[in-house]
Order: structure tokens, then C-alpha cells, then sequence
């Protein structure tokens, strides 16, 4: 009886199988997207401080006011562009962490999916060998010679 609830439970373990790939798969991507952004708002900061050191060393020659205003635009653009990025990673973060956590769900439920079909195999194995003992028990019985 165990043993059929076992391979009935069969395809119901690769279903959820191949969801649990699939949310890791997920889980990936997200943690690529994530990587991503964090790797293209450290390039921003980098561009602003290198922009930021230009600053100093064509301030120390002196500049006119239409370089000080096209600076100050372009400074103001940059900055605005960091901000989004870092939204933009503050976003994958969260996409990040609800991957992870459906992940774990599905890991959860595969996990004692199988751990189900263990104790039902068990469960089997253990009526198997109840009932060959049951069954040597009666033939060594038979065998045994009877005293008048």
C-alpha cells in the first residue's frame, strides 16, 4: 500500500521539482539584474569622482562662467542619474529578496515531498519484511517436526 502512495506521489515530486528549478533559475537572474546595477552605479560614482578631480585641476587654472555653468548642469545630471541607479538597485534588491524567498518555498515543499515518499518507501520496505518474516516463520513451522 505504501509503496503505490509513493509512486503516486511520483509525479507530483517532478512537478514540484521543476518549480524549484525554475524559482532558482529566477532566483539567478535576479541576482545577475542585481549585480548589474550595483556594478553600474559604482561606475557612476567612479565617472563623478574622476569628473569631481577634473574640477580640481581645471579650477586651479581658472575656467570661465560658461564652463563653471555647463559643470554645474552636467554635475546636476550625474547626480540625478546616480539617484535613479540607486533605486534602480534598491529595486533589485527587493526583487532579490522575494526570489529568494519563493525559492525557499519551493526548496521547502520539495524537501518534504520527498521526505514523504521516504517514509512511505519505508513504510513498504518495513511491511515487506514483516510479511517474509511472517511467511519463514509459517515454513519453519511446517518444517518442524511434530511429537506425537
Amino acid at each position: 500500500m505504501s509503496q503505490r502512495r509513493a509512486e503516486r506521489l511520483a509525479p507530483v515530486v517532478d512537478m514540484a521539482t521543476e518549480t524549484e528549478r525554475e524559482a532558482a533559475r529566477q532566483l539567478g537572474r535576479s541576482l545577475q539584474q542585481l549585480q548589474n546595477s550595483e556594478n553600474q552605479l559604482v561606475e557612476l560614482r567612479r565617472y563623478l569622482g574622476d569628473y569631481q578631480q577634473q574640477w580640481l585641476t581645471a579650477g586651479g587654472q581658472g575656467v570661465s562662467g560658461q564652463w563653471l555653468i555647463n559643470y554645474q548642469r552636467f554635475l546636476t545630471q550625474l547626480d540625478s542619474a546616480i539617484g535613479q541607479q540607486q533605486r534602480s538597485v534598491e529595486w533589485n534588491q527587493e526583487n532579490v529578496r522575494k526570489a529568494r524567498e519563493q525559492w525557499q518555498k519551493c526548496y521547502a515543499r520539495l524537501e518534504g515531498l520527498r521526505k514523504l515518499v521516504q517514509r512511505y518507501l519505508d513504510e513498504a520496505r518495513a511491511a515487506a519484511e514483516k510479511r517474509e518474516q511472517k511467511l519463514l516463520d509459517e515454513l519453519a513451522q511446517r518444517l518442524r517436526p511434530q511429537s506425537v
